[in-house]
């Protein structure tokens, strides 16, 4: 796992902080450690898609949706819809802003990546 699934992504942290100014509320983060995917329910539900699509060639999206819309877990059959958005990759914060951004999270001693509290202003 890489840094996109811990406390340091700039531009989420920057938002969640908004979010939690806008809503008045504290915002607790707490991540899954890396290797540690057997206690993540998303980690868990993609083990069952792989089981489900067993192999099967997803030759364009619309093979992956069927594929995806009819599995079930839980008993459950998710909600699939394609989403065709195109994200910008490599846009952080310069290193000033990420300050005033650090100086707004109360990061746990002895797990600062992955425990994060965010009050409100």
């Amino acid at each position: 796992m890489g840094p996109e699934s811990s406390g340091v992504r700039t531009q989420f942290l920057k938002r969640i902080i908004e979010f939690c100014d806008k809503i008045n509320k504290p915002i607790q983060l707490l991540y899954y450690p890396p290797y540690h995917s057997k206690y993540n329910p998303i980690e868990r539900c993609w083990g069952i898609l792989e089981l489900h699509w067993n192999g099967a060639k997803l030759i364009d999206s619309e093979s992956m949706l069927k594929w995806a819309s009819s599995m079930t877990w839980k008993g459950v059959n998710p909600v699939v819809r394609l989403s065709q958005k195109i994200y910008k990759k490599g846009i952080s914060l310069c290193k000033k802003a990420m300050q005033k951004i650090e100086a707004r999270l109360i990061r746990n001693p002895k797990l600062k990546k992955w425990d994060i509290l965010i009050l409100p202003a």
